[in-house]
């Protein structure tokens, strides 16, 4: 979504890391081999979604967060599914393929539409399959699959968070560099800065990734973009509800994300979660995703 510069740094520790340092840049509209597109009728309206493996295996709910879309997990998805996971992903109300679904008329998109679009997705389940999902929330949506697991403790197996605003209240203020000023742009201004970052490549992303985050941005309903950084200045702090959960948890950065990895330690410390950091920003599930997925297995192996 933000920064897409990687390191590469000695040799690779491992085939996942191997991998990661082999991709090249695809046409992301076309989706991963053998998954299926489908449409979910949320409380907001109707959410593109996508799965991939086997619904009676355990279930993994993959959340991308605001500008972004289910294709950003292209490249889990069947490195999951192979390790026999029931794979799913969709696009949050307002975004991309998901654009008309949204608030009632005269209403603003909050908290309470994300979480209640993602509990009714999770209860949504194979009538053999197992209670729950493991959830995974990207960045604004970490903070949503936080406010799931403490409303819905049963629908949650397990919680990974990915590049998440790792502090309440002003979730910008502790952006490198820009923080201390994030107070003086409201939603409007904020969306308009975070489009134009992405459309003039301030992420440093391949051609066909950008081709393609340019596209979605004509079917993204700007309106749900101003009302996310506007949610993202004011979230809940929920830290101490998420610590005193069971679940196992994780939580995934870049070492170049926009918060400095030491706030993203602070949080795991304080959720009780394991750190794991990997040589890129703020997007490791598009560059780093065979690393990601391992983490993600040997996570879920811990709740199994």
């Amino acid at each position: 979504m933000f920064d897409h510069q990687q390191e590469v740094v000695g040799e690779p520790r491992d085939d996942a890391e191997r991998l990661d340092r082999a991709l090249e840049d695809r046409d992301w509209t076309i989706p991963a081999p053998g998954s299926v597109g489908s449409r979910f009728a949320a409380p907001s309206g109707e959410l593109a979604v996508v799965s991939l493996g086997d619904p009676a295996n355990p279930r993994i709910v993959l959340v991308p967060g605001v500008s972004g879309s289910k294709e950003d997990f292209v490249l889990m998805l069947p490195v999951l599914a192979a390790a026999g996971f029931y794979v799913q992903s969709f696009d949050m109300a307002g975004q991309y393929e998901s654009g008309r679904a949204g608030p009632a008329r005269g209403r603003r998109y909050d908290y309470d539409l994300f979480v209640d679009d993602l509990v009714a997705f999770l209860e949504r389940g194979a009538p053999d399959a197992p209670v729950g999902a493991h959830l995974l929330g990207y960045s604004f949506a970490g903070t949503v699959a936080q406010l799931v697991l403490v409303r819905r403790p049963d629908l949650v197996r397990s919680l990974t968070l990915l590049a998440t605003p790792p502090e309440p209240g002003n979730g910008f203020r502790g952006v490198r560099g820009l923080g201390p000023f994030t107070f003086l742009a409201g939603g409007r201004v904020g969306a308009a800065l975070m489009t134009w970052g992405i459309r003039t490549n301030k992420n440093h992303v391949p051609p066909l990734r950008l081709e393609f985050v340019r596209h979605r941005f004509a079917f993204t309903s700007r309106r749900s973009m101003e009302d996310i950084i506007r949610l993202m200045k004011r979230a809940p702090d929920v830290r101490d509800a998420v610590a005193a959960s069971p679940v196992p948890k994780l939580v995934a950065v870049g070492s170049h994300d926009l918060w400095p990895t030491a706030l993203h330690a602070a949080l795991a410390d304080r959720i009780g979660a394991r750190l794991v950091v990997y040589p890129t920003g703020h997007s490791p599930c598009e560059t780093a995703p065979h690393q990601l997925s391992r983490d993600l297995i040997e996570l879920i192996a811990t709740a199994d």
